[in-house]
């Protein structure tokens, strides 16, 4: 894999050439920047930042104007290959507050083991409805820690108005969930998104991550998806990196106003 290459197709297809990644979302371009305003239960915030901004500092109070004028908080996700180099310092001094710093890591669908299975006794199902979503919301809580609710509404919206946009899917021992996460489409593009995968505490260790990951990957590659691009927290990027995954770059979300925006990589 060409890294500076597949980098630069990211930044291109999925930060400057963003599209929205729900039925209420909408992507706004300026000179400067590019961000998605929704409402309050989307994922609001700034996508991507030209490198050669005169005036920084604003550019970023026009962002905070412009989402306080929408009436929620916002993120800026910034990652390490972003200028100016002191960009994250900017942010801090006008109020953001950043989260923990993951790695954005692209493997190619063929690369992931497509072969692995779940444990014995345990069986993986595709979210199509609500009582599915209420599965997947569990586990997500239970890794967490977090509220779910925001997400519950966010899926059931995207599953109702694009559904074609997105696969999640749970792994459930009996019928308790044990771990879940999704796939993101994003049309146009040669990538789709791992968001949100994780393993219940006391689950963990047994393969189910690693198999939630070679289904989505069979998924994507089913719909003609080159690349699978994550968001990797250091306890689930040696798991990827063994699965094929290479790692491009760093990025940080940096929140302003309301940290729950955040939404959450694999972890």
């Amino acid at each position: 894999m060409d890294h500076a290459a597949v980098l630069a197709l990211y930044d291109r297809d999925l930060r400057e050439g963003a599209v929205p990644d729900g039925p209420g979302a909408r992507v706004e371009r300026t000179a400067s920047v590019v961000r998605q305003v929704g409402s309050a239960h989307d994922w609001n915030g700034v996508l991507w930042s030209a490198p050669d901004i005169a005036d920084p500092d604003g550019v970023i109070a026009e962002q905070i104007a412009r989402f306080a004028a929408a009436g929620h908080g916002f993120e800026w996700e910034l990652y390490g290959h972003d200028r100016p180099a002191d960009l994250g310092r900017r942010l801090r001094a006008a109020g953001f507050t950043p989260g923990p710093e993951e790695t954005l890591m692209v493997g190619e669908t063929a690369g992931p083991a497509l072969d692995a299975e779940p444990p014995a006794g345990v069986r993986l199902r595709t979210v199509t409805e609500a009582t599915g979503v209420d599965l997947l919301v569990e586990v997500h809580e239970r890794v967490f820690g977090t509220d779910g609710s925001r997400l519950r509404q966010r899926l059931l919206d995207r599953l109702t108005a694009a559904p074609d946009t997105i696969v999640a899917v749970v792994a459930l021992d009996g019928d308790e969930p044990v771990s879940a996460g999704r796939l993101e489409f994003v049309p146009g593009t040669g990538f789709a998104g791992l968001w949100g995968g994780g393993t219940v505490e006391g689950r963990r260790g047994q393969g189910l991550y690693r198999a939630l990951v070679a289904l989505r990957a069979r998924l994507a590659a089913e719909r003609g998806c080159r690349y699978l691009q994550v968001d990797a927290t250091s306890r689930s990027r040696p798991i990827l990196e063994r699965l094929g995954f290479t790692p491009l770059t760093t990025t940080t979300p940096y929140s302003y106003d309301h940290p729950e925006h955040y939404d959450h990589p694999e972890p």
